[in-house]
């Protein structure tokens, strides 16, 4: 199977080229990529426990689901896909903010993006792929953030600096 290709970026969100995902990692290179948010009638998030094999931030605890987006692909069209391929569900998505970011790993790559936060509304149950997710839980977002602070080393990296900066936009 061929790696999946990222999509480089400026920092004006403008494709300056493709690389595979691992190459742009690795080279901490700025990348389009997105990051999906579902809350239920409760106003609560779905967050994800990330599978426990995966090649970093395995078993740490995640928005709904998020990855990057194909050639061609609207950033509505790629959350919904991967919404479909890690969670077994799709919903109706509104792009909300974006912004850089930049979060190294302990095992040498680095998330470089350009975020696209994604907002959708689901109140029935997953369906999670073992190969993406382990587990699931909806919680509100002052619970969220109440644990983020005692327990920060249960979530990814890139979950806590999104989860910051949509927290932020939602309080203006």
């Amino acid at each position: 199977m061929k790696e999946e290709q990222v999509i480089l970026v400026n920092e004006k969100d403008e494709q300056i080229g493709l690389m595979p995902k691992m190459e742009a990692h690795e080279k901490a290179l700025l990348h389009r990529a997105f990051s999906v948010f579902v809350f239920n009638d409760n106003n609560e998030l779905m967050i994800q426990q990330r599978a426990l094999d995966k090649y970093h931030s395995p078993g740490l605890w995640t928005n709904t689901c998020c990855s990057h987006q194909r050639e061609g692909e609207t950033n509505i069209e790629a959350g919904k896909r991967r919404l479909q391929e890690e969670m077994g569900f799709t919903t109706e998505l509104k792009d909300t903010i974006s912004f850089i970011y930049k979060a190294p790993f302990d095992n040498g790559l680095t998330e470089h993006e350009f975020d696209h936060i994604l907002v959708g509304h689901y109140n029935g149950e997953p369906h999670l792929n073992p190969e993406e997710a382990n587990d699931y839980k909806w919680v509100s977002l002052e619970e969220l953030r109440k644990d983020m602070a005692q327990n920060p080393e249960i979530y990814t990296e890139w979950f806590k600096i999104i989860f910051d900066k949509y927290y932020k936009h939602i309080q203006q």
